[in-house]
């Protein structure tokens, strides 16, 4: 298991990006208060901060986040859409999103998320088959990453942008002997990725590893 990031670069790092607010802090300590289990599933205050600005940046309007969790991210990107911008947020959980959708409203940012609890490749082929996406963000069961982005590459707008969480693992990927059935699936997708001819691609180490992917002009 490797550490991409030395705790004290990391330490570093978090107090020289924007802080967290009020909100998301109290969020982040709910999290780990009420599933514990779980709560490594939560992305970190800098990488929210990083969706937020990519989201500004891309000019946003719509986006779709597959994995919500307990709502972290889709705050960081709601706060980055452009005015009357909508993110649609795919999950199954009940249980988390309840907390999600508690934590939303304290935001100001439940009039901008549109939930879905359902499998999310039947959330993702509901939508119109154009390009119609401007940002997604992917962070849920790897096994599924590829059908996610198969399903969201064709609806993203040239210039659109899709990130990919947890691309590395906790270096996994480059590690010798038989892969879980997780670590496969993201080695499948990463080289999927670096393939596609529709886009062009960046790997990043930040946190657990993030891929920005950028749909090409057709």
């Amino acid at each position: 298991m490797a550490d991409i990031i030395a705790p004290a670069l990391s330490d570093y790092l978090l107090a020289h990006c924007t802080p967290a607010d009020d909100v998301l802090r109290e969020l982040a300590a709910e999290t780990r208060a009420a599933f514990p289990d779980a709560a490594g599933m939560q992305i970190s205050q800098d990488e929210g901060e990083l969706l937020t600005m990519l989201v500004r940046l891309t000019g946003a309007r719509t986006a779709v986040e597959v994995g919500v969790f307990t709502g972290y991210s889709a705050i960081c990107i709601a706060r980055g859409l452009a005015p009357g911008g909508r993110l649609l947020a795919c999950d199954v959980s009940e249980e988390w999103t309840t907390v999600a959708r508690a934590y939303w409203k304290r935001a100001g940012v439940d009039d901008r998320i549109d939930l879905r609890i359902a499998p999310a490749v039947e959330t993702l082929r509901a939508l119109p088959a154009g390009p119609v996406v401007d940002f997604a963000f992917i962070d849920a069961d790897k096994t599924g990453y590829r059908a996610y982005y198969e399903e969201l590459v064709p609806r993203l707008r040239p210039g659109g942008l899709i990130v990919l969480d947890n691309v590395l693992q906790r270096g996994q990927v480059v590690a010798a002997g038989t892969p879980t059935a997780a670590v496969a699936a993201i080695r499948e997708v990463n080289d999927l990725v670096v393939a596609d001819e529709r886009v062009e691609s960046v790997m990043l180490p930040v946190r657990d590893g993030v891929t920005l992917i950028r749909r090409l002009e057709s």
